[in-house]
């Protein structure tokens, strides 16, 4: 994997030569674990000055948690000698202005005060915005990416699938939740994606629903969205049951619009489809049935590094989608005291000749009375 991460970093060197930029100073954790391999919290990697190594600064030394990953044999490593100073600052001081002349700087991470204090130490260097260069090289994955990805997916398919083996009457949404990331820990998973939600009843018709304390009941629908992170990789996986020994026939249209929703965005997964396009193939049939008011404001996202990457599924997205992207297809109704249906899938986008996209999240999509 080492040349993997150089092959990366000397990606982004190509381009901020380019721009006209010497250096590049990535401070984003997501990205610096994408080019470094891996690194503590808060760390940040120079990339690109002169002939030097690269080099990885953290604010203390690595712990060896797995989460963290492991660092790239090739980079150097520094260790501030305080934790109170900041990488990132310490980044700018070791640039030669008579090597470098502009460093760019991850500005949409950065805040003001750190971007002063950079300008503070560097006062002869021109600070450049690297803007989300990174963050573009990261949405195409290479198949060592979606392997954990697919084994965060098998995860995540494992505990939502003990968690429906179990007695669901009576027990809180709280409860649910916890008990779905404990599961998630205990097959493996660093730890979840994102927090776990679980709504119940009227709750599952509120978009964004946050676990509470109200109990399941016969009748309701539960709507269930989890995700595991393995090797710093996210997915995100999203079903809706119903309580009870039968659904109610409201419950079962609502349920049927939705799938078919979800089954149209998922056909429209193939390379050189406009992101704008997958949007509407999985949103018009819920706007033809009359919800198009209460609709997300988008259908899907990338996954990987982060739960919430580029491409963005939305109707005013400009671009393409590309093989070997990770997306959600994520979309749902949710009716204001009554409830709602979200069926949510990980996948990757691959060409028709290799089978058309994979599904990565596998847990039924039937609507299973429980």
């Amino acid at each position: 994997m080492s040349e993997v991460y150089a092959v990366r970093r000397g990606r982004l060197r190509d381009r901020c030569s380019a721009v006209g930029s010497d250096a590049a100073l990535v401070s984003l954790p997501a990205n610096v674990r994408y080019l470094a391999g891996g690194a503590p919290p808060g760390a940040v990697l120079l990339v690109g000055v002169a002939d030097q190594q690269d080099v990885l600064l953290c604010p203390r030394t690595s712990t060896g948690d797995p989460a963290d990953g492991r660092p790239d044999e090739r980079l150097r490593l520094s260790v501030l000698p305080t934790t109170t100073g900041d990488p990132a600052v310490a980044a700018a001081d070791l640039v030669d202005p008579s090597a470098a002349r502009t460093l760019a700087v991850e500005e949409h991470h950065l805040t003001v005060a750190r971007h002063r204090a950079i300008r503070s130490v560097a006062p002869r260097l021109l600070l450049a915005d690297l803007g989300r260069t990174v963050e573009q090289q990261r949405t195409v994955k290479d198949e060592e990416e979606i392997s954990h990805l697919r084994i965060a997916a098998e995860i995540s398919d494992q505990a939502l699938g003990e968690l429906l083996e179990s007695i669901l009457v009576g027990r809180t949404e709280r409860h649910l939740a916890l008990e779905l990331e404990r599961r998630l820990v205990d097959h493996g998973a660093d730890g979840p994606a994102f927090r776990t939600s679980v709504a119940t009843g009227p709750n599952a018709g509120r978009p964004g629903h946050r676990p509470t304390d109200r109990r399941v009941e016969e009748g309701d629908f539960l709507s269930v969205r989890l995700g595991a992170k393995y090797h710093g990789y996210r997915c995100e996986i999203g079903r809706t049951f119903v309580i009870g020994s039968s659904p109610a026939d409201w419950q079962i249209e609502l349920y049927d619009l939705v799938f078919a929703a979800q089954r149209a965005g998922r056909e429209a997964l193939t390379p050189g489809t406009a992101y704008r396009d997958v949007d509407r193939a999985a949103r018009q049939p819920l706007e033809s049935a009359g919800y198009g008011d209460g609709l997300a404001v988008r259908t899907g996202h990338g996954v990987g590094l982060e739960i919430d990457e580029d491409p963005q599924l939305a109707p005013a997205a400009m671009g393409k989608l590309d093989a070997c992207v990770p997306v959600t297809v994520e979309p749902g109704v949710h009716l204001p005291g009554r409830g709602g249906v979200r069926i949510d899938d990980t996948l990757v986008v691959r060409p028709e000749a290799d089978g058309g996209p994979e599904l990565l999240t596998i847990t039924t999509k039937e609507l299973l009375a429980l």
